[in-house]
């Protein structure tokens, strides 16, 4: 075949047909885009030429906005640069203002005072002048008699004018003026040297930006559910104003990670190289920490981050475990009279069951009988019958642990203390041996008892509104105390076999349980000097 004829057969073979129609229409500003496609795909499936040009378009674009992104955030910055600079302009203008007006202030004062000492001396000066130049000219006339009664040639009347003359020198008042000043010349007391100042003016500068500060670990402190944190300046500064503290919550040990759920919590205005956060909730495990040191213009740079450990019993109430005339809100219980009935009849019309209730069907005739074995943990009917009963989320198998609970005054009644998990759903806390609570009874006759095994002691302390539990589980040792004094009310003394939870009962009333918080120093106080064991907080046994 002749050259001809393979150019022409190669001009218009299939796979050259395919790659011109496949040609995308390219706009005439990007010509020049188009001259660096890619050579057409190849069989064994590789990008298309038109799919390689489409990437280099795309990768075009988006570096074309990163690039009209940084001009315009360049435009921005000169913007920023022309504004920032007039206002520190300006800042500085006033700031020597204030300088200079103090300054002549200073000199008015200064030169009132040289003149109001000048007038004072000369007032007294020329007040002496004065009289000595009187008693001269008394003197002076004095003299002149004397010398006339000399030349006296009459004994009898010099006598009489030497007499007179004697009685005159004795009033003379040139005998009774003192010849020293009564100020002195001398106004150097009223000079200044400014020369220390002066350095110091010329030493003036723009406000440095504040070191870095230092967390100081060993001077900081978690207790009470408070923490107190200190910190150091690496190199003293006066010019700090005040320091920026920033926390935030954390379940992660160590280094605070860049992402968190919790955002930081700020805190402006300390003075003092410490400050103390009070009445914190510890619902987590960690605190991140960090502080920044201010002048009056400029912020540091934040310190290098530190986490604090914040032990704490958290628990939340088990919704699943509660009788259904309960209704459970996070950390709140509000007793439901009608809480049973509506939620069977929910159920029942969920099932398709939802005719009207009689007698025999009534939801008060459908409790189960005590003798029935108890169902699975879940569901809301979890206790039932009369032990209207909700129990913690969290399992108590070591150490000690604290937490409150305050309950409304008018409840008929309320009971709180623990549980063992295999507590049953008909069963009231403290009838059993699975269970330890204090009881406050309002209905009928009013009791504070502690209750365990069916066994009651009655307490001799009123029932606070807020009680405060401290289980240490090794030890076997569970406290209630009045939350708000410290008030040691009963101790349980026993040997847990299994787990404990939380758990609590009301009756026609309501409470609120709050969790997160450490055990109170008082509380480890009291623990330590053996109050638990004393003859009146015996337990239940």
């Amino acid at each position: 075949m002749s050259l001809q004829g393979r150019q022409c057969r190669s001009a218009h073979s299939p796979a050259s047909f395919r790659w011109r129609r496949q040609q995308p229409q390219i706009p005439a500003s990007r010509a020049m885009t188009a001259t660096t496609a890619t050579p057409p795909a190849t069989s064994s499936g590789q990008r298309s030429p038109w799919e390689a040009l489409r990437k280099i378009i795309t990768t075009l674009a988006v570096k074309n906005e990163e690039i009209q992104s940084f001009i315009y955030s360049l435009k921005q910055m000169l913007l920023n640069v022309e504004a920032n600079s007039t206002k520190v302009q300006e800042d500085l203008e006033e700031e020597f203002q204030s300088l200079l007006s103090v300054l002549e202030e200073l000199k008015e004062g200064m030169l009132t005072k040289i003149k109001q000492d000048r007038a004072s001396r000369t007032y007294e000066l020329q007040n002496q002048l004065s009289a000595c130049t009187r008693a001269l000219e008394s003197s002076e006339e004095l003299l002149e008699v004397a010398n006339h009664t000399l030349q006296a040639s009459d004994n009898e009347d010099f006598l009489q004018a030497a007499k007179q003359i004697k009685d005159s020198v004795t009033m003379a008042p040139a005998f009774r003026l003192s010849l020293k000043a009564k100020v002195s010349d001398n106004m150097s007391h009223l000079m200044v040297d400014f020369a220390q100042e002066r350095q110091m003016l010329q030493a003036l500068t723009f406000l440095p930006v504040p070191s870095t500060p230092v967390i100081d670990l060993a001077e900081s402190l978690v207790a009470d559910n408070c923490v107190t944190l200190a910190w150091r300046m690496p190199e003293e500064d006066s010019k700090i104003d005040h320091y920026v503290l920033e926390y935030r919550r954390t379940n992660f040990e160590g280094p605070p990670r860049l992402k968190e759920d919790q955002p930081w919590m700020v805190v402006e205005g300390i003075r003092h190289m410490e400050y103390t956060l009070t009445g914190l909730k510890f619902d987590m495990k960690y605190m991140n920490f960090r502080v920044k040191a201010c002048n009056k213009a400029v912020a540091g740079e934040f310190s290098e981050p530190v986490t604090l450990e914040t032990p704490a019993f958290m628990f939340r109430l088990d919704a699943s475990t509660s009788h259904q005339n309960l209704r459970v809100d996070d950390l709140a219980v509000e007793w439901d009279a009608m809480g049973g009935k509506v939620q069977d009849i929910k159920a029942r019309e969920k099932d398709g069951k939802g005719r009207t209730a009689s007698p025999v069907n009534s939801p008060a005739r459908g409790t189960p009988s005590p003798k029935r074995m108890p169902s699975g943990r879940g569901g809301r009917d979890r206790f039932t019958a009369e032990s209207y009963t909700v129990l913690g989320d969290t399992l108590i198998d070591g150490g000690d642990h604290y937490w409150e609970v305050r309950y409304e005054p008018d409840s008929k009644a309320f009971g709180v203390g623990v549980a063992y998990r295999s507590l049953g759903r008909f069963e009231q806390l403290g009838k059993t041996a699975a269970s330890w609570c204090l009881h406050v009874n309002n209905w009928l006759q009013v009791s504070f008892t502690a209750k365990h095994a069916n066994k009651v002691k009655v307490l001799d302390a009123p029932a606070p509104d807020c009680l405060g539990v401290h289980c240490d589980f090794h030890q076997g040792l569970l406290s209630f105390y009045n939350a708000r004094t410290k008030q040691l009310l009963h101790t349980f003394k026993a040997k847990f076999t299994q787990p404990l939870l939380p758990a609590f009962t009301v009756w026609c009333g309501s409470f609120h349980v709050t969790p997160g918080l450490q055990v109170p120093s008082s509380v480890r106080c009291l623990q330590k000097r053996g109050s638990a064991t004393s003859s009146s907080n015996t337990s239940l046994s």
